[in-house]
């Protein structure tokens, strides 16, 4: 069962990270912005092969995403973190689509830079658009289409989007009817949608690895546990956006899949608007890394035998990790809600060293009294009869990744009493 929050992180330190919340009257409907939509970018992962970043070179590409909150406003990030050189954006604009995935009539917007219908986007940076007035709903979806007429070089992007990412054939082809020329389901050099919403409470940041980024759902059908959170919250009358910062892969200490979970703060939640809580569910990789050779053996296991730098870790160095997250998400304002690390035994890289590094880190999540409130996304997944292994028909056949079933239980776990005003 979670822990009460401390008292550290009252009320009024909420406030101050959110401003908009304690508002009355018409004020509260300007300027609240919240991260309706986030895909945490990362590096390529190789040069060659199916972890190779994508190139692009006089394309469009078109971009669908889910929206957990609705508003009056919008803008869009994009993202060249990792790119080797600069990105030209040649045009790019936004649209609503209906339930059957056709563009809503009159809801087509140009996404403009400083009034200008292009932009150059330097190395390593992010390039934010002029707000546009686009009136959305709790999870509408949109389309993002952006034509890129010069090579654009490796993909900053995010390997793990689970909905279309179509590319055309040669030419700027935004606005226009076309067909795609190959689909991916990557996410390209976009990163957060920012709505402004006059009834938003705030920005909650999912914070983990592929099980957070929704490996094991089904394309398409936003099945990932945020997704679950999201709409249980909207049921529940508690406005908030829901703003997914898993990375597949990634680790609390080292980086690989992602820059870690400690090196990405700034970034991938401190730079989100209103932020007011965070749900940190990360560490099996550095686990089953370090004990497990996950990464290990070229050519075998579930990553093709991705090999990934994995220093000599124990439990207390990952304790500290943790100890590190909470500490300077809350020199930001933020509510830090942790869960133990999930079960795995079963997955190719189980070993019992590794089980005993999860039951010492996970004892000091649930005892230490250090988060604000614990989540037991752990047990939502865990077999009754065997908590070391998923349960039956929630993992999809690795004995780690969710299924659409797991991550449903994992989303519907949450108390929601932990995101009330006071």
């Amino acid at each position: 069962m979670p822990i009460e929050f401390r008292l550290a992180l009252s009320a009024a330190a909420l406030a101050l990270s959110s401003p908009a919340i304690a508002q009355d009257g018409p004020a509260a409907a300007q300027d609240n912005w919240v991260a309706s939509w986030t895909a945490s970018p990362h590096a390529p992962l190789a040069t060659e092969g199916m972890f190779a970043g994508a190139e692009y070179d006089d394309v469009t590409i078109s971009q669908v995403l889910r929206l957990s909150e609705g508003g009056e406003r919008l803008r869009v990030r994009f993202t060249n973190r990792y790119g080797d050189r600069p990105l030209n954006i040649g045009q790019a604009r936004i649209v609503l689509l209906d339930a059957g995935g056709a563009e809503v009539e009159g809801t087509s917007r140009a996404l403009t830079f400083g009034g200008e219908a292009s932009a150059i986007v330097p190395r390593g940076a992010p390039f934010e658009t002029d707000t546009v007035d686009l009136t959305t709903g709790d999870f509408d979806k949109v389309k993002v289409e952006l034509y890129l007429p010069e090579p654009t070089g490796p993909c900053t992007c995010h390997l793990t989007g689970l909905d279309t990412l179509a590319v055309s054939a040669p030419g700027n082809h935004v606005g226009k009817d076309w067909q795609p020329a190959s689909t991916a389901m990557n996410r390209a050099f976009l990163s957060v949608v920012e709505v402004d919403s006059g009834d938003a409470l705030g920005t909650i940041v999912t914070y983990g690895d592929s099980i957070t980024d929704g490996v094991g759902s089904t394309p398409g059908e936003d099945n990932r546990w945020p997704d679950v959170l999201a709409e249980r919250l909207d049921e529940a009358g508690l406005e908030y956006a829901v703003a997914n910062a898993g990375i597949s892969g990634n680790r609390v200490l080292s980086p690989g899949m992602g820059e870690s979970a400690l090196a990405r703060l700034d970034e991938d939640v401190f730079s989100l608007p209103n932020v007011t809580h965070m749900i940190v569910f990360v560490g099996v990789n550095d686990i089953s890394n370090r004990f497990g050779g996950a990464f290990d053996n070229p050519g075998e296991g579930p990553l093709g035998g991705l090999q990934l730098d994995q220093p000599d870790i124990d439990a207390q160095q990952m304790i500290a990790g943790f100890r590190q997250i909470i500490a300077r998400a809350h020199d930001e304002g933020i509510a830090v809600i942790g869960s133990p690390i999930g079960p795995y035994k079963g997955a190719m890289y189980w070993t019992e060293e590794g089980e005993a590094a999860r039951q010492t880190i996970n004892d000091w999540i649930v005892n230490s009294g250090e988060f604000d409130a614990v989540v037991r996304l752990d047990t939502a997944f865990a077999d009754p009869d065997d908590p070391q292994t998923m349960r039956d028909g929630y993992h999809m056949g690795d004995f780690l990744h969710g299924s659409d079933a797991g991550l449903r239980a994992v989303g519907e776990s949450i108390d929601l009493g932990l995101f009330a005003p006071e």
